[in-house]
């Protein structure tokens, strides 16, 4: 491979259009297996224990559309996941050395895991949770219950995709501490601003009540501490290996 760093900018912006056609196209052929699945799975979300006693309804002509193609779009966009991982090592691997694009195309897999396990999480702890909620406060307050099944699904992706992404946390920080651009005394550093930064992403998640604000930010919190963590063992690895690979230039200078 071509070192990244000799390559001119039209090279580098030629190798990122070819990325995302790649990417594009595959995001066209996982749409066509969405709109296959997107019936079953709209089928199965509506069924589920906690939606049973919603009355789903469409307020307008497009709705049961609208709601059609989204799905068919999440479903696609999920299958090719390992796609958009690999097209983004694959653009920024020219500029690593032989070891390092070794060592971060096995992250991929992890990477893959951990977006599954956001969309678990959310899916299994955090919808029901929030269903169930809404739920006893309508009844509480006397108050019929109308849904429209394009906002009961908007609220569905909502809290389910924006996991995914963020669990990505640990792979980008053990990413970027292999690649040197980051450090865990950074991380330390600036912990209470990132700390902060989670609140308000959880904010943004979860509707205006305490209890599931805490339910989304505790795990995020945890995460950042996992990343330290990994960030500290990715360090210490990635210092052991240039100390040795100075000793041998040394070894190598003084033969």
């Amino acid at each position: 491979m071509k070192n990244q760093r000799d390559m001119p900018f039209l090279a580098h912006f030629e190798e990122l259009r070819k990325r995302v056609i790649t990417t594009a196209i595959f995001l066209v052929i996982g749409m066509i297996g969405g709109f296959l699945m997107a019936p079953t799975v709209i089928e199965y979300l509506q069924n589920i224990p906690q939606a049973q006693d919603f009355p789903m309804n469409a307020f307008q002509l497009t709705d049961p559309l609208q709601v059609y193609i989204n799905f068919a779009f999440v479903i696609g966009l999920i299958i090719i996941v390992p796609v958009i991982l690999y097209q983004t090592w694959a653009f920024i691997a020219p500029g690593l050395g032989e070891k390092e694009r070794k060592v971060t195309l096995s992250y991929i897999p992890f990477a893959i895991i951990l977006f599954l396990g956001g969309i678990a999480f959310a899916y299994y702890i955090l919808v029901p949770y929030l269903l169930e909620f809404l739920a006893n406060i309508g009844e509480t307050l006397n108050i019929t219950e109308q849904y429209g099944i394009k906002e009961y699904f908007s609220f569905l992706f909502r809290l389910t995709i924006p996991f995914g992404f963020l669990f990505q946390l640990p792979v980008l920080i053990m990413f970027l501490t292999r690649l040197g651009l980051i450090t865990p005394m950074f991380l330390h550093k600036i912990r209470k601003y990132a700390y902060f930064g989670l609140l308000v992403i959880a904010a943004f998640i979860t509707p205006p009540e305490l209890v599931s604000h805490i339910m989304v930010t505790v795990p995020l919190l945890l995460l950042y501490e996992l990343s330290l963590v990994i960030s500290r063992a990715v360090y210490r690895k990635r210092l052991k290996e240039e100390a040795e690979a100075q000793r041998e230039m040394a070894d190598n200078y003084t033969e």
